[in-house]
């Protein structure tokens, strides 16, 4: 078992996928079944808030925010919420909530890494001002109107030349010193020229990434092989026998979420060129096609001699760290990606990691394609 704790529901699955007992093709019907006990907002919501008045409480504060629209539809908005037929797709909406239950930095983070991909983006200037507001217990009106009083941000989203790579660990560093609301103003307007909606990390993870399948080493003959484009990226690598219509009328849970959002090559192209966020999962199927090996690298998870036991282990402190630079939520065997993920790392010596999660692919679609 890995050296962190992991809820009893989550060891389970974890047990459940170091074992090798499974075949892809129980994977996919293990998925397809519905057996997995999947983590969801609502139940992650109501841990964070296990009182009775969670829905009374959420209305009172959404209903007094005139910018939010007709009532009935807030209303609507919230009994999905919390009854789990939808979750908020919103940041905005996401760090109300957390005003509202009056919720920890930390519990705000967890809820938008639950829905978003990314916690709280300690480089975006009006969430590391939220996130000073939430710890230190003021409301979200006093938040939002403080940030509606600052200047606009010009939006660094790629490094200047010889740049630093680690900005949001500084400005968070530097945020947590500030103690009062002048203290605040100037820290922003002090690091105005650093801020950016798009995440830098994640993005170098990419373009280290995506450079590896461009541009594959050479052939053992000599040969080099041919640079790709997107689309021969996308088609080669990033389908995985993913069915490729928009039709889910007749998918189960776990295949509509596995499906959703899958990456497309117009995604890669604006990707690329800045014009759109990392996706989380995006990030954890780069790893898995590239096995985490570029530019020659060794690794000795390729060594014979490592259990397939160790090499899980070993993978997934190593994704968990990467997904934490980049800030996003770490692996989570309750989530559904990331169980097909973790079972494609998995693989033996005989195959590779794509290759494996190809046939859990190609099987839980069976019946949709």
């Amino acid at each position: 078992m890995p050296g962190i704790e992991l809820t009893s529901l989550s060891e389970i699955e974890y047990s459940r996928l170091s074992s090798q007992e499974m075949t892809p093709d129980m994977a996919a019907k293990y998925l397809w079944s519905g057996e997995i006990v999947l983590r969801t907002f609502h139940d992650t919501l109501r841990e964070f808030y296990p009182h009775p008045d969670l829905l009374p409480r959420l209305s009172a504060a959404f209903q007094a925010d005139a910018r939010l629209g007709k009532p009935d539809s807030i209303a609507k908005n919230l009994r999905n919420w919390i009854g789990g037929r939808s979750q908020p797709t919103s940041r905005e909406d996401i760090f109300h909530i957390a005003f509202a239950l009056s919720l920890s930095e930390a519990q705000a983070g967890c809820l938008l890494g639950l829905c978003t991909d990314y916690a709280i983006h300690y480089r975006d200037g009006r969430e590391a001002v939220y996130a000073w507001f939430l710890r230190t217990g003021r409301s979200y009106g006093e938040a939002r109107d403080f940030f509606q009083s600052l200047p606009p941000a010009p939006q660094l989203n790629s490094l200047p030349e010889g740049g630093e790579s680690h900005l949001t660990r500084d400005l968070q560093n530097e945020f947590l010193r500030v103690q009062t609301i002048d203290d605040l103003r100037a820290c922003y307007l002090r690091n105005l020229d650093s801020f950016g909606a798009l995440h830098l990390r994640a993005y170098t993870y990419f373009s280290k990434y995506l450079r590896q399948l461009m541009r594959p080493p050479s052939a053992l003959d000599g040969l080099q092989e041919p640079d790709y484009s997107m689309e021969a990226v996308m088609a080669q690598y990033l389908s995985l026998k993913m069915p490729s219509g928009r039709d889910r009328s007749g998918y189960s849970v776990v295949q509509k979420l596995i499906k959703r959002n899958w990456p497309n090559t117009t995604a890669l192209k604006n990707i690329r060129l800045r014009r759109e966020d990392v996706p989380r999962k995006l990030l954890l199927l780069l790893y898995v096609i590239t096995e985490n090996v570029v530019d020659g690298e060794y690794h000795e998870l390729d060594e014979d001699y490592i259990s397939p036991q160790e090499r899980l282990e070993d993978h997934w402190y190593c994704l968990n760290a990467i997904l934490a630079d980049c800030g996003m939520p770490r692996l989570d065997p309750r989530n559904a990606t990331d169980w097909l993920v973790l079972y494609a790392i998995t693989a033996g010596d005989d195959e590779s990691m794509s290759g494996r999660m190809e046939q859990v692919i190609e099987a839980l679609y069976a019946d949709v394609r």
